[in-house]
């Protein structure tokens, strides 16, 4: 007698193997075509305004030392003069200086951040769910990872401390969101205006890819 079974089960697969290539090649719509244009065009503040702020307050600093953090630069308040003082603070405690150069960041994210642009714009063009799809796991993979990297880069700076500093201090992690009291510094680090553009980015491409996929399913339905 022939069993019949694995060959309805292979055949059950091919059919849903079929419905899944059919949705992530539907057409994504009109709407999150234009969701996808606004999130390339939500990219445009990261060049221009800072990722992330910090500020720190002391009684010898009641106006706080400042530092702006952007896709491609680290800049201090008081006309970049806040940076140096901040060094001059991490000396005495064998703290690394503050350098553009040792922050990697800023040669590849603005390369990213325009790269991700480029291919919002392509899959507000071709249209199709599979490329909207690639660039909601490209774009979560890049937040997840810049906020990775930000982090690791503050507890580096906290812990690698020299041995023959003036000042010995327990290593440390600097906050990487809301307020921390370091020694006599009441440190605060918030989000700034380029990641909240980062956020906007986000919500935008995902509720591209929910309105895609509910118009793919409807269509795949249909056929």
């Amino acid at each position: 007698m022939i069993d019949v079974a694995p060959v309805a089960d292979r055949s059950h697969a091919a059919a849903v193997t079929r419905t899944r290539t059919r949705l992530l090649d539907a057409p994504i719509g009109a709407l999150p075509r234009v969701l996808l244009v606004a999130a390339a065009l939500c990219l445009v503040p990261t060049w221009f305004f800072p990722l992330w702020n910090m500020t720190m307050f002391a009684p010898q600093y009641p106006d706080g030392l400042r530092l702006h953090i952007y896709s491609h630069e680290l800049t201090g308040g008081n006309g970049g003069q806040d940076v140096h003082e901040i060094n001059l603070l991490n000396h005495y405690i064998g703290m690394h200086d503050l350098q553009e150069s040792d922050f990697t960041e800023f040669q590849w994210m603005p390369f990213v951040l325009g790269a991700l642009g480029l291919l919002f714009l392509r899959a507000a063009v071709h249209g199709q769910l599979a490329q909207l799809l690639d660039v909601l796991v490209m774009s979560l993979y890049f937040s997840a990872f810049s906020l990775w990297s930000f982090g690791y880069k503050l507890y580096r700076y906290g812990h690698d401390l020299s041995p023959t500093a003036a000042v010995r201090v327990a290593p440390f992690m600097p906050p990487l969101f809301g307020h921390k009291q370091l020694a006599n510094f009441d440190v605060y680090s918030f989000p700034a205006l380029g990641s909240y553009a980062l956020i906007a980015v986000m919500a935008l491409v995902a509720a591209a890819f929910v309105l895609a996929w509910r118009h793919g399913r409807a269509l795949a339905a249909e056929a």
